[in-house]
């Protein structure tokens, strides 16, 4: 998987490149105006520089020349504006997404099965169609922001927003909280990961199963201990593994959490060592998430907890 693009200068979609296209005529009209400003006043300083009316600066100058090259930039970006991507899900695979201090709830609809799918901090949709998010927040107001993919969008308790997604090709788009929320505002990450219609049905299809039965191997017994002490931790009352414990919703849907990239909304690798790291001390990670740490837990139960954790794929 490539590196993930965080950049509204390198655009993956086209709602992005309309984006960039105004941000760089945009900054190209106001280096033109401050040029011709400084250039004007070079020449206003110059010893034997030739009178010239007040009158005639202050109208030509500073009045008919930005005048004509703002006004050229607005009518422009009026237009080109006016070619963005209609906010709306008609036509579009809605997906839900929910803002929480500080990790993001995803919910998507399997449209084989008819089941609600819930994933956290990871969005995936179909490359080269529009997704439309459906954008709320469960506590104080976040914003959403994937650079290469679109504009930010607030999202504020109560209501609910929408924004179009739609990357051009596969590929990993990095996307961010762009509203200050708190202590762990800064690590309020999510990944956008772009996939093959047909890849990206497949993972929806299975995303839809619950948790499946580890396979038999090596670390058979080590992750049943681990099964074991989720449930004996109490994790299942912060968080859901379907078919093993349901209904909580205070943390992120575990079910399938050993296929996600990142863990902690973008902050560390996904892979045992850092669920280990992660179960044992989050706190030490992100100060002020809610998750406590895991004090009295051993060394042996946390590793069989994280290889527990792992295969959930």
């Amino acid at each position: 998987m490539s590196a993930p693009l965080q950049s509204a200068l390198h655009p993956a979609g086209p709602d992005a490149a309309i984006i960039a296209q105004l941000s760089w005529v945009l900054f190209g009209g106001g280096a033109v105006i401050f040029v011709a400003v400084m250039a004007l006043m070079a020449l206003s300083l110059r010893p034997a520089a030739r009178p010239v009316s007040t009158r005639w600066w202050i109208a030509g100058a500073g009045i008919a020349f930005p005048s004509a090259v703002l006004t050229a930039l607005l009518v422009w970006s009026t237009w080109r504006s006016a070619e963005l991507t209609p906010q709306t899900s008609r036509g579009a695979m809605s997906i839900g997404v929910t803002a929480k201090m500080w990790w993001w709830e995803v919910r998507y609809h399997d449209p084989a099965s008819g089941r609600e799918v819930v994933s956290a901090n990871e969005i995936r949709i179909p490359a080269g169609r529009p997704v439309y998010l459906g954008l709320t927040s469960q506590d104080v107001i976040h914003s959403l922001w994937v650079p290469a993919l679109n504009g930010k969008m607030d999202m504020v308790p109560g209501r609910v927003s929408g924004l179009t997604l739609h990357a051009d090709k596969p590929g990993v788009y990095r996307g961010q909280c762009a509203e200050y929320c708190g202590e762990q505002h800064a690590r309020m990450a999510l990944h956008v990961i772009a996939m093959a219609p047909a890849d990206f049905a497949r993972w929806l299809a299975n995303e839809a199963q619950p948790a499946a039965a580890p396979a038999q191997g090596p670390d058979t017994a080590l992750i049943a201990r681990g099964r074991a002490a989720f449930l004996e931790q109490r994790c299942q009352h912060c968080h859901t593994v379907r078919g093993v414990a349901e209904g909580a919703r205070l943390g992120p849907d575990l079910t399938h959490v050993g296929g996600r990239t990142h863990i902690a909304a973008g902050t560390l690798r996904n892979h045992r060592g850092t669920l280990a790291g992660w179960i044992a001390d989050p706190q030490a990670i992100k100060p002020g998430a809610r998750m406590p740490a895991a004090t009295d837990i051993d060394g042996a139960t946390l590793q069989a907890l994280a290889a527990y954790l792992e295969q959930l794929k």
